[in-house]
């Protein structure tokens, strides 16, 4: 049987640079120092482009290497190359961040993080995200035990293109001095148009032009341009060589610590990361050990850089398990536990990447390294859909049971009439209400935890609620569709969520109910922040939406609700009176309103929790005082400070608040009368705001008259 050689990447071999391995490991450093302590190294995050660029300038120089030495590219050899260098250390992180996720996340991550292993096995993992950053539903979530999966799946997506589109090239090169030409125009073919689409979606989309593949193919083709140019590179003059292998070391160094997360990026600003690798690889052909080198060929550096596949694949789920078990972590704890990563990441190199790399077997038969890739894939797909067995079944609806102490003050609950349920638990005087104090068991309630980020407004289902790229307005109508008098909900999530209470009130009086939120923007006249850069689609939609309730559909009262924003002014954020510029501006917008003959009610926003209410109360079902939250802290955060100054002495202006009826006691109970409170940390369930609507309907009556 004949046999053909699959050489093994990375290894020990001519040509290898210590100065791109130690590279290897500035970069890995940089995105364990950004995940575990933004504070101090802030755009850590661009270490994943230092990898890219690497990993472009590498693998395109084995290609074109192994061009010129035999005339033609393998692709089952390359294929091959990847599947056991990557997949067998893969996989096993993947069932390791399983594993973690079954000792230390709540249960209702355990579905998604299934699905995510599914994902991450398929290398699709930065589509999934690309998806969830402009799905509302997803917007509140924690992040994914396997977020750092995107960027090997942003590789993986490349490299079936690219080695497709090499062999074409050099195909259409036959000749060997026509050849190169061939191969930078392919490049060309596939960077210019991904950094153009890279600028224009990092503006108009940020949150997807992050993960998408398109935004970074770029990126990677010039680690190819590179690798291709070697030859000329390397008769640089030496001092030349070096400056220009020094100043991109700075480069890189600058943009972890000058970016962050409110950077606009990829797009150009990805340039200053990208380009500075650029420099370092292809000042370090010449410059030698006048340049970088002297520092990133140092042996530890090196050592660094070896594991530095392993330390990234694992560093983020002990991170992820860490915070769940201890709570939000600091930058030390942070830095420690991915410092600890290191042990995993020297384990899988020594006993998984390295003998699987190096195999003699599967360095001289490529099928068995498909084999085995695919197996790999199959565990991984497996264990993703397997794992959904864990998750328990969401608790049918039952019957609650009120929370109320005994007597003895034991904390175990009494059962009270089924009928009794939430904020009707609670009385007449919630604040004097037993029903409101947070006890460590409850009986039965509804929403189950598991299902509980999904119990918002109808809204969401009836396709009004406008998602963060459209400027469209979309009205939900409830209540009697003859009736003389409307009532017009506007605003934000925190404006919908009080959408259920709102239905029924409208629903006993009779009252035509339209519906007018868009996600993560407030009912307001102004430019306000989203991911601490302009939203353009918020202004637009508020435009039209003033012009529509001040004109043709012009309610009898208007309602709104909102979070907290930051304010933009002459295109920056207002950040030293945010508070302020946000009160004044909320004042403003209401006060217009109210002059053109709609008065304005206005719903004092609800409680900040520090954590997902939801998640905790999965997490301790025998412990729920572990997530209640001081109501005065609580109560300061969101919008809700800003409404009561907005509101104040502000004619036809009249605020509307239900929190006592919501946190009614010193600490704020996860739990009231068999209604679970909260779906995540800031927004109420949809079956706790319809308990609300006999008390916002009474509190309507007093202002309506």
């Amino acid at each position: 049987m004949t046999r053909t050689a699959v050489r093994p990447e990375a290894s020990p071999r001519a040509g290898f640079r210590g100065d791109v391995e130690g590279l290897r490991a500035l970069a890995v450093i940089l995105v364990l120092a950004g995940h575990a302590g933004q504070q101090l190294v802030p755009g850590g995050f661009v270490g994943v482009d230092v990898f890219f660029v690497i990993s472009g300038y590498l693998i395109t120089g084995l290609l074109v290497a192994e061009v010129n030495r035999t005339g033609r590219l393998s692709l089952i050899g390359f294929y091959a190359r990847r599947a056991k260098r990557l997949l067998p250390a893969a996989v096993v992180v993947l069932i390791g961040s399983l594993l973690l996720t079954f000792a230390f996340l709540p249960r209702t991550r355990w579905s998604a993080t299934g699905w995510d292993v599914v994902f991450s096995g398929l290398y699709a993992m930065n589509w999934r995200l690309a998806e969830q950053s402009v799905d509302y539903l997803a917007a509140n979530q924690a992040p994914s035990i396997l977020q750092h999966f995107w960027s090997l799946g942003v590789e993986e997506q490349f490299y079936l293109v690219w080695p497709l589109l090499l062999a074409s090239a050099v195909w259409l090169g036959r000749r060997r001095y026509a050849r190169t030409g061939y191969l930078l125009f392919a490049l060309t073919l596939v960077a210019v148009p991904s950094f153009a689409w890279s600028v224009w979606l990092t503006e108009d989309n940020p949150a997807r032009a992050y993960f998408v593949t398109t935004t970074r193919m770029w990126e990677l083709a010039l680690g190819g341009f590179l690798a291709l140019l070697g030859g000329h590179l390397q008769r640089l003059p030496r001092l030349v060589a070096a400056a220009l292998a020094w100043c991109g070391l700075a480069a890189i160094v600058a943009s972890a610590v000058l970016l962050s997360e409110a950077s606009a990026f990829p797009g150009y600003v990805a340039l200053a990361p990208t380009l500075g690798t650029a420099a370092v690889i292809a000042g370090g052909l010449a410059a030698g050990g006048f340049g970088p080198a002297m520092l990133l060929a140092l042996r530890p550096v090196r050592a660094v850089g070896a594991i530095s596949y392993s330390l990234y694949l694992w560093h983020w789920p002990l991170l992820i398990a860490a915070e769940a078990r201890f709570g939000e972590l600091t930058t030390a704890t942070g830095l420690a536990v991915a410092a600890i990563s290191v042990v995993p990441a020297a384990l899988t190199y020594r006993f998984i990447e390295n003998p699987i790399r190096m195999s003699p077997t599967l360095t001289w038969e490529p099928a068995r390294s498909l084999q085995l890739g695919a197996v790999c894939t199959g565990v991984a797909l497996l264990a993703g859909l397997a794992f959904q067995l864990t998750v328990p079944p969401a608790r049918a609806p039952m019957p609650p049971t009120l929370a109320v102490p005994t007597a003895g003050g034991s904390g175990v609950p009494v059962a009270a009439s089924p009928t009794v349920l939430g904020a009707s638990a609670l009385g007449d005087s919630p604040a004097s209400s037993d029903a409101g104090i947070p006890v460590d068991r409850v009986g039965p309630f509804v929403p189950d935890p598991l299902v509980a980020s999904k119990d918002g407004p109808d809204a969401w289902r009836d396709g009004c609620h406008a998602d963060q790229r459209s400027s469209a307005v979309r009205a939900c109508q409830y209540g009697d569709p003859n009736a003389s008098f409307t009532v017009a909900l506007a605003g934000d999530s925190h404006a919908a969520q009080w959408l259920p209470a709102l239905q029924r009130v409208a629903e006993s009086k009779k009252w035509r109910l339209k519906s007018y939120t868009k996600s993560s923007c407030p009912f307001i006249d102004g430019e306000v922040a989203l991911d601490s850069r302009p939203y353009p689609s918020c202004t637009e939609w508020n435009d039209k939406l003033r012009a529509q309730v001040t004109g043709a559909e012009r309610p009898n009262v208007l309602v709104v609700s909102t979070s907290f924003y930051v304010m933009i002014q002459n295109g920056e954020r207002v950040t030293s009176q945010a508070q302020a510029a946000f009160t004044d501006a909320l004042r403003r917008t209401w006060a217009a309103m109210a002059a053109a003959g709609v008065p304005v009610i206005v719903l004092r926003d609800t409680p900040y929790h520090d954590r997902d209410i939801a998640e905790c109360v999965s997490a301790n079902p025998k412990k729920l005082t572990r997530c209640a939250s001081p109501r005065d802290k609580v109560l300061a955060g969101g919008g809700g400070p800003a409404h009561e100054a907005a509101a104040r002495s502000n004619n036809k202006v009249y605020l509307v608040d239900l929190n006592p009826a919501i946190c009614p006691r010193e600490r704020c109970s996860p739990v009231i009368g068999g209604v679970l409170v909260y779906r995540d940390n800031n927004h109420i369930t949809a079956t706790y705001a319809a308990t609300l609507a006999p008390r916002l309907g009474t509190a309507l009556d007093r202002v309506l008259g």
